[in-house]
């Protein structure tokens, strides 16, 4: 326990502080203040010793520096349990500090009353926020209080425990203080990322308004066509992440996505060739969707291309009659992929706040594969199965992705059941023709039950590719020994939601 004995109060809001600001002075808490919120203690009767006392100086630069000294600062950050902290208070006539009442300037209010950027910025608290992270990263001897909406909570926590606070009870307040700043500079950022912000012309949605805050300049030189859309952009992304994971194989990597799924995929040496054969996959679904190829697109290539109708195209690069043939739809939206890192975290909002994640970048490459069946599988159907794992991580789950050769045959895509997306899988490799036998098969997530690859099997499916993990593991495994299949093992599912 922490016995309070001197508190620190700078607040914007003073409208919630006075009855744990008495309970304080009524415990010979000594209180120390600033310019408004010492007046207005003062005028409530309170004895309030000025901060300036302490370090000399009065509030100079019109209010921007008034608690930014080392007899503030040192008051809040040293440590009870370090000698070395308590001599240098003593020598430098620095009092300790052990409560810390701070809020911040007023920016969101600002920003929903004026666009004076002037007036914007000074709304920029520096002093405040420095105080709230001291105190909250010295949570082990101090106790912060960043919002006086929390005044309330306080009190009663000090009245319960004669004006002492646990550890528990400061470190739950400093983790509040550390979301107070968070929030605060994220308001901040907003504000001078608006000028990044792009406004779309609607959302998923025509009903839904939309903007895109990001630099797409620095992914992409956009050099034909209309705005980008929202469905434009989720499309364009799942493109990009699906690509990237293809770099490692020879020659070139056409993709077609629609909906953010791959409906169209093939590895083959030359551009051309990989637009063919991902065209061929689902030659339907391909209208009006995204195209994507690590490859410099030629005047060959456009032109196959331009049979089809797409709404974007993307490479990193393009030669000048390819373009001009590509060009000829004005509203085609033409990208040239620039070589940039994309970022490592994924964010989306979920109820009142956000997820953020590490992106799925897992590989896992084929001489890690756990073989778990009696009969291995060849050298081709490692390839394959290699090749069909990559995409069924970038496949909505529940996944089933079908290949061979380096070509997507089917795929299930979002199915509440694994046994729907095998069967939705295989309904579209035949519907465009492909012959299943001898083909792969790459589930996103475990089979709990051997019915999926019992299925594969009778369609004609040689190999299976699979995270593992279910209890029921070997019941997939014994029916692929009974019925002379391979199986791979990753370790690594690779849920898309």
């Amino acid at each position: 326990m922490k016995k309070i004995k001197k508190a620190l109060i700078s607040v914007f809001y003073k409208n919630q502080i006075d009855d744990l600001a008495r309970y304080l002075a009524e415990n010979d808490v000594e209180i120390l203040s600033t310019g408004g919120t010492q007046e207005y203690l003062e005028n409530l009767g309170m004895s309030v010793t000025p901060v300036e006392s302490l370090t000399t100086y009065p509030s100079i630069l019109g209010g921007r520096v008034k608690t930014l000294h080392p007899a503030v600062f040192g008051g809040i950050l040293n440590r009870s349990d370090v000698a070395s902290d308590q001599e240098e208070l003593d020598q430098y006539n620095i009092p300790n500090i052990d409560l810390i009442i701070v809020d911040l300037y007023p920016f969101e209010e600002t920003l929903s009353q004026t666009d004076d950027e002037q007036t914007i910025i000074e709304k920029i608290d520096i002093g405040g926020v420095s105080l709230i992270r001291a105190a909250a990263k010295n949570f082990k001897d101090k106790l912060i209080i960043a919002d006086t909406d929390d005044c309330a909570k306080v009190a009663d926590e000090l009245r319960q425990n004669d004006c002492q606070t646990t550890m528990a009870f400061r470190k739950q307040m400093a983790a509040r203080s550390f979301e107070v700043t968070e929030s605060y500079d994220d308001l901040i950022s907003g504000y001078f990322n608006r000028g990044r912000d792009k406004g779309l012309r609607y959302g998923e949605n025509p009903h839904q308004n939309a903007v895109f805050r990001g630099d797409l300049n620095a992914l992409f030189d956009q050099l034909n066509g209309k705005e980008l859309s929202y469905n434009n952009l989720l499309d364009i992304d799942s493109a990009v992440n699906l690509i990237e994971d293809y770099m490692a194989y020879p020659g070139a990597t056409f993709a077609i996505l629609k909906h953010n799924n791959a409906c169209g995929l093939a590895c083959r040496d030359t551009a051309l060739e990989a637009y063919k054969d991902a065209l061929a996959g689902d030659p339907v679904s391909a209208f009006g969707g995204v195209l994507i190829t690590d490859q410099n697109v030629d005047i060959e290539l456009a032109e196959e291309m331009t049979s089809l109708f797409f709404e974007v195209v993307i490479a990193p690069s393009f030669d000048e009659d390819a373009l001009e043939v590509l060009k000829s739809k004005k509203k085609r939206i033409i990208l040239r992929i620039k070589p940039v890192e994309m970022p490592t975290k994924s964010v989306r909002s979920v109820l009142n706040g956000v997820l953020e994640q590490d992106r799925d970048l897992h590989l896992t490459e084929s001489d890690k594969f756990n073989i778990v069946s009696t009969i291995p599988p060849n050298r081709e159907q490692i390839d394959d199965l290699f090749f069909a794992n990559i995409l069924v991580k970038h496949t909505k789950s529940n996944a089933i992705v079908l290949a061979k050769g380096r070509q997507l045959l089917g795929s299930g895509t979002g199915q509440t059941s694994r046994v729907d997306a095998l069967e939705q899988a295989i309904a579209k490799a035949k519907k465009f023709g492909f012959d299943l036998e001898g083909a792969a098969m790459a589930s996103d997530a475990f089979f709990p039950f051997p019915d999926c690859v019992e299925i594969a099997h009778k369609a004609g499916i040689q190999c299976v590719i699979q995270p593992g993990g279910s209890i029921k593991d070997q019941l997939s495994v014994d029916y692929c020994n009974e019925n002379g299949m391979a199986m791979v093992m990753t370790g690594h599912r690779h849920f898309k939601h």
